[in-house]
């Protein structure tokens, strides 16, 4: 047998195989398929609607396979695109990553130093407490004075009235 028995080549190049047809018996052989049509048989109307219907089938033969090649070029394309998202996403993801660790350890660091303020603000309130506790009885003793000044005034003679109810009265507020 030979390669053109089972091949033919159409005009736009794609390669066609016809099944190898078999006769029943003894013996296995191959009828090549036809690959022209004879111009003498071509005048019968029968034959040219079958000429007619093998073109249209040859030509929807085509239209199939230049369809099977462009959906597979369109699914390549898509495979692609995918392909590129997902790198975009992975490139995304990996970035925000990165920006969420940044930011954590600013977040933690941000926690330390109000930490330390929080600290150096009860240390100063503490002192504030303590130094208006230090006014307040150095404000006692100064009036307490100024009472024993009063009163020893008043004893020498030397000062009028004095109004030791209100004096009193300071020291206790």
């Amino acid at each position: 047998m030979d390669f053109s028995d089972y091949y033919s080549i159409d005009m736009h190049g794609f390669s066609e195989m016809a099944p190898p047809q078999f006769e029943f018996g003894s013996e296995l052989t191959a009828i090549p398929f036809p690959t022209e049509t004879p111009a003498a048989t071509a005048s019968s109307p029968e034959l040219e609607a079958a000429a007619d219907a093998a073109a249209a089938g040859c030509c929807a033969d085509e239209r199939r396979l230049r369809r099977r090649i462009s959906n597979r070029e369109s699914a390549r394309r898509s495979r692609e695109r995918k392909q590129r998202r997902l790198d975009e996403l992975r490139a995304s993801t990996a970035d925000l990553e990165r920006r969420r660790r940044e930011l954590a350890a600013r977040a933690q660091a941000a926690r330390g130093r109000l930490a330390l303020v929080r600290l150096a603000n009860a240390g100063l309130r503490a002192e504030a407490a303590a130094l208006s506790r230090r006014l307040a009885a150095a404000s006692r003793a100064l009036a307490l004075g100024r009472l024993y000044q009063y009163h020893a005034a008043a004893a020498a003679g030397s000062l009028g009235f004095v109004d030791i109810e209100q004096t009193i009265a300071s020291l206790i507020g």
